[in-house]
């Protein structure tokens, strides 16, 4: 179902640029919105002007654009929420909601025998839906597509209370710190799940 050797977290994420355009944006938001004296239009200029520059660096070093992208989505979508509202904790509600989308994504599709993960791997490999037809692989993606489900819901239990409180800065930290490293621990534990094992040797 997978490799014997670990996935890579930078091929994952995009590489270094990948872990920029995912802490950066959010913390320059933060801070620019402190020291500023709570200026959300400032906090979504240097937030979006940063997330320009790595779509943009993306372009000139020739690599992939579509986390440069997705980025770029969703930065906007926070700037426009924040427009709208004039809170700076909703700079964090997109986020939020997508935790909670994935979350019940994965949830459904291990209920219906689809487990997104089998989905995803399947697709990035080009490998098709044959898998599908092994039940073990079947319980072995739904239970690592699990180990997703628990993710995104520790990071809304952790987050949603902050937003709740307007405690931005606190929002912030969680964020950062909910995001590659937890993301790292998805991708590991979900390896472990799916590696292949070793069989078992007869005895002499």
């Amino acid at each position: 179902m997978t490799s014997a050797a670990p996935p890579s977290l930078a091929d994952a994420i995009g590489g270094p640029l990948g872990i920029a355009e995912s802490a950066l944006p959010s913390a320059a938001f933060v801070l620019t919105y402190t020291v500023s004296g709570q200026d959300t239009r400032a906090a979504l200029v240097v937030a979006v002007a940063l997330g320009v520059v790595f779509a943009v660096a993306r372009v000139v070093r020739g690599k992939t654009v579509q986390f440069a992208l997705a980025g770029l989505g969703g930065l906007a979508l926070s700037a426009y929420v924040v427009s709208r509202t004039g809170r700076a904790e909703d700079f964090f509600l997109p986020g939020l909601l997508a935790n909670a989308a994935y979350a019940l994504a994965y949830a459904i599709s291990i209920l219906v025998r689809w487990p997104l993960l089998g989905v995803i791997v399947s697709s990035l490999r080009g490998a098709g839906m044959e898998w599908r037809k092994d039940p073990v692989a079947v319980r072995g993606y739904s239970r690592a597509s699990w180990i997703w489900v628990g993710l995104f819901s520790l990071r809304l239990a952790v987050q949603l209370p902050l937003y709740l409180a307007g405690a931005l800065a606190a929002l912030g930290v969680a964020r950062i710190s909910m995001g590659i490293p937890l993301f790292a621990v998805g991708i590991w534990l979900s390896w472990l799940v799916l590696r292949p094992r070793e069989p078992p040797t007869a005895p002499a």
